[in-house]
């Protein structure tokens, strides 16, 4: 195993560096970096705005904010011997953040943005375990860092179906960001005016924002290019499920991750959206929960538009069929078990188009040998 560090300067702007990083999804992107399975990397992360909130910062600041600048990623990191068809096993080994944090509300941003016509910046000190602002007197928010944004690039074709389908978001009349050179980090061409935007969560990953992916978990992505081509950034502090806001308390961040690739050949069960193996944190309880994600994503291949119900029966299905897999249940075992212990969470509502429901099993339910199939 070798140890390597990833580490872009996070107090200079990706825009006035741009060859530390990217805020784009394609699959032609250099590596920054190239690792073997087992090897550890300890990487730098701009926080999800670059780096432009800053204490100084006023709320009418807020509305000179480029957003097209969003989710500055360290990375591509490729991984030696991922082929499309296997998953990448990623290990988050620990996540640490700076001492200042930010959450703003955006006018016409968030699950309730026709209704906050304002800006508005509350900025933390985090310290000690916790965030704390003049601006929330008396609330103190307990550390729970993770990784808002960790994806896989995605092959040509498809990025070409991801465009395809949220372009036909737009022209139904929904709301999803099409490929824009405006902002985009590198800005050559034809990179800048095709690569994909990083508000939307996809199924390589990407602006997930599931709280799950915090130090002690495994994070399990779809590989879809040679290499893997892993990105990480948009580190949190703390977030509430389903960041209503459009913000959670964003910082830089370190973060600290192991690499494994699982063979196609060797998989019992490939998840088509990421997946993770979870730990909470004590003051949560600490249980260890496996968990399946659900975009809004038709049987057709089609992208339905903020459809917090159509994400939840996928994740419901994505975990039915990890509980066949890899339990041994049933389809009508693996739902009975699911409406008895198994949670269902909005973990982001705004990343237009596409919110995330996650579902969690606890693992602490199962003895050490998987059920018997009865049907």
């Amino acid at each position: 195993m070798t140890r390597h560090e990833l580490k872009p300067p996070i107090r200079r702007p990706l825009v006035d560096a741009p060859e530390t990083g990217h805020n784009r999804w394609h699959p032609d992107l250099p590596p920054a970096l190239v690792v073997e399975p087992g090897d550890e990397i300890v990487i730098d992360c701009r926080d999800g705005l670059d780096g432009q909130i800053t204490p100084a910062t006023l709320d009418a600041d807020l509305l000179a904010v480029d957003l097209d600048r969003g989710h500055p990623l360290s990375g591509p990191i490729a991984v030696r011997g991922a082929e499309p068809g296997d998953v990448l096993k990623v290990e988050i080994l620990a996540v640490e953040t700076d001492d200042f944090g930010s959450t703003a509300i955006f006018p016409g941003f968030g699950l309730l943005g026709d209704l906050f016509e304002e800006p508005f910046l509350v900025t933390w000190g985090l310290h000690d375990g916790t965030a704390t602002s003049g601006r929330l007197e008396g609330v103190r928010i307990p550390a729970d860092p993770f990784v808002g944004v960790i994806g896989v690039a995605p092959s040509p074709a498809r990025m070409e179906q991801f465009r395809a389908r949220e372009a036909a978001v737009v022209e139904a009349g929904g709301v999803a960001l099409p490929p824009d050179a405006n902002g985009a980090v590198p800005p050559g061409e034809p990179y800048a005016s095709t690569a994909l935007r990083t508000i939307p969560p996809r199924e390589t990953g990407g602006n997930l924002d599931v709280p799950q992916a915090r130090a002690g978990s495994t994070v399990f992505l779809p590989v879809d290019v040679a290499g893997a081509l892993l990105s990480l950034g948009d580190v949190h502090f703390a977030q509430g499920d389903g960041e209503v806001c459009g913000t959670a308390i964003e910082a830089h961040g370190r973060v600290t991750i192991r690499v494994d690739v699982l063979p196609a050949a060797k998989l019992g069960h490939r998840p088509q959206t990421p997946a993770f193996e979870s730990v909470e944190p004590a003051w949560k309880g600490g249980r260890r929960h496996f968990v399946t994600t659900g975009l809004p994503i038709r049987p057709d291949g089609s992208n339905a538009d903020l459809d917090t119900t159509l994400a939840a029966r996928n994740a419901l299905l994505a975990m039915i069929d990890w509980l066949g897999a890899e339990r041994g249940l049933s389809r009508e075992q693996a739902y009975v078990l699911c409406s008895v212990a198994v949670d269902l969470r909005i973990s982001e509502i705004v990343d237009i188009p596409n919110p995330v429901v996650s579902a969690l099993c606890p693992l602490d339910i199962f003895h050490a040998t998987p059920p018997r199939r009865t049907g």
